[in-house]
């Protein structure tokens, strides 16, 4: 009977590995070799050869559909991601409307609209990155007013999937960084943040987005250095030089840093802390230029009227408290003044823009927001209104994946006359 017992767990031990890869069906059935081992018991002699040969085929159908599962896998692994690359996506649904002046025939329509925006991250070596964003949506009017203030940082660029960005940086040593791309902006190349403070609408990111930062994607390509002690310097070129420049009618490509092509140069220096940071940049804009959110209508209609020369000087600095969920906020602050050459007889040839951006978190609850922006948009000193807009939001997380922002924002003498801008917007943001 120890022979036979021998058997028997064997022919147990098979069906258990079995059902790893092969069907039910395929499996050595335990009641069928009990029911023949009960009936050969009186007539037949059990020997080690009883049960070889189907032992052999069930080892050797394992086998083959072991095999199979390994080939599968080799071809799923050949279609999917590289090993170094790493993907996030974002989904934003905004809600919302805006009241402008009486006199403003804008859009003022309720809209929903939606964008998308996949992050691609490559590394070859390590210390390199490739970086691809992929982006669409369906903003309009208002949402994508850069005059009104309502432009909101999560607008897509049509229904349409399109790679937004693009760009591969490097390490130089132990302290360099370097960029080129052909669709970057120049704030993703400098070496220190001006400003800490998350918007919901873009007039209020770079500690203002004025004259001396903006954004704008282009080609470009860029330099900075990081000391060990918080010191920082950077340099960077954009350039439009793709179908800006219109002869007779229509667009033509002006080539790379050529006298016709519109150019960004700007030199950013820095000193961050974990605590603190203080930087100023100097920016050359070059052959009609512009960018920026944050203008009154006059300034943006004499800027384009203008010979497309200017200097911007922006000065940034930002503090945040030790821990969260005090009453005391991070503080970001920036300030620009700007220099036009070419301006229309009879206008101011500079323009100063100031920004404070206040934020609180885990005031409520765990990982929340609250976000309060003040600013002066770019105008020109001899403007006789006062311009001013601001935003408002309170941002929670609903679970890990999924944050809703109300928010409110608006401003007063944006357009040039003297009555209000006012809007909400409800922000959904999906991110997985």
């Amino acid at each position: 009977m120890k022979l036979f017992q021998q058997m028997l767990v064997a022919g147990a031990s098979l069906s258990l590995l079995a059902p790893v890869a092969a069907q039910a069906s395929d499996v050595v059935n335990i009641e069928e070799m009990n029911s023949y081992v009960r009936s050969q018991s009186k007539s037949s002699r059990l020997n080690s050869k009883t049960f070889i040969n189907e032992v052999s085929a069930d080892i050797a159908n394992l086998k083959g559909r072991v095999d199979g599962l390994e080939v599968k896998q080799k071809e799923f692994e050949a279609g999917g991601f590289s090993d170094t690359t790493v993907m996030d996506q974002k989904v934003v649904f905004d809600i919302g409307a805006i009241d402008l002046s009486e006199t403003d025939g804008s859009d003022e329509a309720a809209k929903f609209a939606y964008s998308y925006r996949a992050n691609l991250n490559t590394s070859f070596t390590g210390d390199d990155n490739l970086y691809v964003r992929l982006l669409s949506g369906n903003h309009g009017g208002w949402m994508k007013s850069n005059v009104d203030g309502g432009y909101l940082t999560s607008v897509g660029k049509g229904d349409s999937l399109t790679v937004d960005k693009i760009w591969y940086s490097f390490p130089v040593g132990e302290n360099n960084t370097v960029w080129v791309g052909p669709k970057i902006e120049n704030y993703y190349m400098h070496g220190a943040a001006p400003s800490i403070y998350k918007p919901v609408t873009k007039q209020f990111t770079l500690g203002g987005n004025g004259s001396a930062y903006g954004a704008s994607t282009d080609t470009g390509a860029g330099w900075a250095f990081k000391a060990d002690n918080g010191f920082s310097i950077s340099s960077n070129v954009g350039t439009k030089s793709h179908s800006t420049q219109k002869v007779g009618g229509s667009y033509v490509d002006s080539g790379l840093l050529t006298d016709e092509t519109k150019t960004s140069w700007a030199t950013q220096i820095g000193y961050t802390q974990p605590q603190y940071s203080v930087s100023a940049i100097f920016n050359l804009k070059y052959n009609g230029w512009t960018d920026g959110y944050l203008h009154t209508t006059t300034a943006k209609a004499a800027i384009s009227g203008a010979d497309g020369n200017h200097t911007a000087v922006g000065l940034r600095g930002w503090w945040r408290p030790d821990g969260t969920g005090t009453a005391t906020p991070s503080i970001s602050v920036g300030y620009d003044t700007t220099q036009y050459s070419g301006v229309p007889s009879g206008t101011s040839d500079s323009t100063d823009m100031w920004f404070v951006g206040l934020q609180w978190k885990d005031i409520f609850n765990p990982d929340d927001k609250i976000g309060l922006a003040m600013a002066q948009p770019t105008k020109f000193d001899d403007e006789t209104n006062d311009p001013f807009a601001y935003e408002l939001y309170y941002s929670y997380k609903v679970n890990d994946g999924m944050t809703v922002t109300p928010t409110i924002f608006g401003g007063t003498d944006r357009d040039g006359g003297t009555e209000d801008i006012f809007g909400a917007v409800v922000q959904t943001t999906f991110k997985f």
